[in-house]
């Protein structure tokens, strides 16, 4: 079987499952996080930062504009979208410097966890229905490989403010290599990353 055949058989060219794929890993790596300590936890809460920030950056700027686009009210339903993705990114920054093993932590986590699963419904319910109702198949698959990309250069941080394509096309590349050098340089002194 072809790459493209496995990709379809998996819905890996459709956008919307390929979100909905990524917004059940992210409640996956919050149960991670609730119920591990120690090291552990720190691990999983690095990689839960990465893969929310990855992900929104890929939103702001491919599923948003083209939501924006593709279907009357898109334009509201993107910024109500924004909004809250900016309320959870400064949740997130004022956790990604806390230690996890806070007492502090776990009750700021469940803030995060709230508004970031009221997000993803929101997205669920107003957004990916209507990008599949009115974007034709390989529009969608074209998507999937957009969101791909830009997650591969997405910073892997949360930097409110930048809720934005444009923004994110103007700050990302620098936000990225700053953090990804971050990472890099806490993996090599054998810190969370």
């Amino acid at each position: 079987m072809t790459q493209n055949a496995q990709d379809a058989d998996t819905g890996q060219d459709d956008v919307v499952a390929l979100l909905m794929r990524q917004h059940g890993d992210i409640r996956n790596l919050f149960d991670e996080v609730e119920r591990t300590t120690g090291d552990e936890r720190r691990d999983a809460f690095r990689r839960l930062v990465r893969l929310l920030a990855v992900h929104e950056t890929a939103e702001e700027e491919v599923v948003h504009p083209a939501a924006r686009r593709a279907f009357d009210g898109g334009e509201q339903a993107v910024a109500d979208r924004l909004e809250e993705e900016r309320l959870a990114k400064e949740t997130l920054s004022r956790l990604d410097g806390m230690d996890p093993g806070d007492a502090a932590f776990l009750p700021k986590l469940l803030e995060l966890r709230e508004a970031v699963t009221a997000h993803a419904r929101a997205e669920e319910r107003y957004e990916f229905p209507q990008l599949r109702r009115h974007l034709e198949p390989a529009k969608l698959a074209r998507l999937a490989k957009a969101v791909k990309a830009a997650e591969a250069t997405a910073p892997t941080r949360p930097h409110p403010g930048t809720e934005s394509a444009g923004k994110n096309m103007a700050l990302g590349p620098v936000a990225a290599v700053m953090d990804r050098t971050r990472d890099a340089v806490r993996r090599a002194m054998g810190r969370d990353g």
